[in-house]
């Protein structure tokens, strides 16, 4: 079994290398395929990838941002499981052998585990807001996913076949093109749901949604009310309120 992982990179040079080793640290029972896809970074990013580039596959050059830079790394990837790790995340040590022997026992067309917010110095922060989503997590349902987006990006993982059915990420959104993807895969395949941690998430001060989060709240609502039925009003009513309360939050927690 191959796993493929698919890191989209630009000038991320004060985080990247702690994701790359711990991808490349993950050990178990599959091959590794791990792929790099930088936009063409200048603040030092290419000589750090460089240096492990034995290991990897580094695809730089222009972009069109962070899912088009995504989307050319599943079109070259191998494996029989996909995922993406964004420039400054991490998974958790044992977190790949964990999925490979899910997949082994449940045939899974997609799954996704618990995630940490980290700060810059790795530190566990926004507590909070990780038992909420592990609430969310252990009760999921696709209807409950269109009332809120409570799966954490870097613990997902899908197959090839999935990929192929679905088709690539969307270009047109700028911050939940993610979101997005879990709700198009799971209205085709319920997912399996891993009750352990397999990632972090870093949240700091230049991270995309942490500066941004009452824009990427309002796009997360209409992604889900593009992926509506008719029958869906109420989950929907409670996206709209569940972002408009947490795009205030945020601010506190």
């Amino acid at each position: 079994m191959k796993i493929s992982i698919v890191t989209p990179s630009l000038n991320q040079g004060e985080f990247i290398e702690r994701t790359i080793r711990s991808v490349l640290s993950q050990d178990g029972d599959f091959e590794l395929d791990y792929i790099i896809v930088d936009g063409g970074s200048t603040d030092g990013t290419l000589g750090i990838i460089r240096k492990y580039e034995d290991r990897l596959t580094l695809i730089s050059g222009k972009d069109r941002g962070q899912s088009d830079a995504i989307n050319k790394g599943f079109g070259t990837a191998s494996g029989d499981i996909l995922a993406w790790l964004n420039s400054d995340d991490t998974y958790e040590p044992g977190a790949l052998s964990e999925v490979a022997e899910r997949y082994r026992k449940h045939e899974f067309e997609w799954c996704f585990g618990n995630c940490r917010n980290i700060d810059e110095n790795d530190h566990e922060i926004r507590k909070l807001i990780t038992r909420y989503k592990m609430f969310e997590s252990r009760r999921y349902s696709l209807r409950r996913l269109l009332s809120k987006d409570f799966v954490s990006q870097p613990a997902v993982f899908f197959t090839k076949r999935v990929f192929q059915e679905v088709g690539p990420l969307d270009l047109d959104l700028e911050y939940t093109m993610d979101y997005d993807y879990w709700l198009r895969i799971g209205k085709r395949y319920s997912p399996l749901y891993i009750d352990r941690f397999l990632a972090n998430f870093r949240w700091h001060g230049e991270s995309k949604n942490s500066r941004n989060y009452s824009k990427s709240a309002y796009e997360a609502y209409l992604v889900a009310k593009k992926h509506a039925t008719s029958g869906d009003r109420y989950p929907i009513l409670r996206n709209y309120v569940h972002y408009r309360t947490l795009s205030i939050l945020y601010r506190f927690l």
